[in-house]
């Protein structure tokens, strides 16, 4: 059984069909962290949504394009997001713990020392789910991470996970481009090929797709972690996967 997960959640797994942020699908979320909590798996959340949080509360229709008020929109949209894990972690006596982050930090030796020195200690409590989000209102091309997929891969070689779960809209690596196809349970080695078969962003509100998955499957691989696609919408999937149930797409490339 793996001991120490970063789960990366998704902005279209954590909004609903209107673009508003999908309370429910947080509190469902915010159950399954609680129950692998319990039974000894200490859990990182890199969570996605800070901008649809802020197209929300800013009555905003299409996801901006200019820098500045995506910068904007993250800046209203962090806490109205981070208020809705206190709501839900609060009924299982838990409290979110919010940390955000740029390439600068990961890049700095002293900053990321200090970051894993923070997370070991709010883990070792029990008591606290490290919340983590990239950085949005300060961070521009120069000291961009660029999405959390990547991001996600960064914490999760800096904490010395044992397992990345990706958690999105789609069930894993497909042996189509186009998502369709059958599913491609086990991946030791990412090449040209298998390249070939990532698909884009899913929707305007997203900033990944399945490259970007690949990538932060390299990425994990390089601290040793491996990484596990699944389709977040999936009931209970995290405690299916704790069970060892085989789903989505494992990557196993160390």
């Amino acid at each position: 059984m793996a001991k120490r997960w970063v789960i990366k959640l998704g902005s279209g797994l954590l909004t609903r069909a209107d673009g508003k942020v999908d309370s429910v699908q947080i509190g469902r979320i915010c159950d399954q962290v609680a129950a692998l909590m319990k039974r000894g798996i200490e859990v990182v959340i890199v969570s996605s949504g800070a901008v649809a949080s802020g197209m929300t509360a800013m009555k905003l229709v299409k996801r901006p394009k200019d820098a500045r008020e995506l910068q904007a929109c993250a800046t209203v949209g962090q806490p109205e997001l981070m208020s809705v894990y206190r709501k839900h972690f609060a009924r299982h006596d838990l409290l979110g713990a919010q940390m955000l982050l740029t390439y600068w930090d990961l890049d700095s030796r002293t900053c990321t020392n200090n970051a894993r020195a923070t997370l070991d200690l709010l883990l070792a409590r029990k008591k606290f789910v490290p919340i983590i989000n990239e950085n949005d209102a300060i961070a521009d091309e120069e000291i961009r991470v660029g999405d959390n997929d990547r991001l996600s891969a960064h914490v999760a070689a800096l904490v010395q996970a044992d397992l990345l779960i990706i958690l999105s809209g789609i069930d894993g690596l497909m042996t189509k481009s186009d998502g369709t196809g059958e599913l491609i349970p086990n991946v030791k080695k990412i090449d040209a090929k298998l390249r070939s078969l990532a698909g884009g962003a899913g929707s305007e509100r997203n900033v990944g797709g399945m490259i970007t998955k690949l990538q932060a499957a390299e990425i994990a691989a390089e601290g040793k972690v491996k990484t596990q696609i699944a389709n977040g919408r999936r009931k209970n999937v995290l405690l299916e996967i704790a069970s060892n149930k085989k789903l989505g797409t494992l990557f196993d490339l160390r």
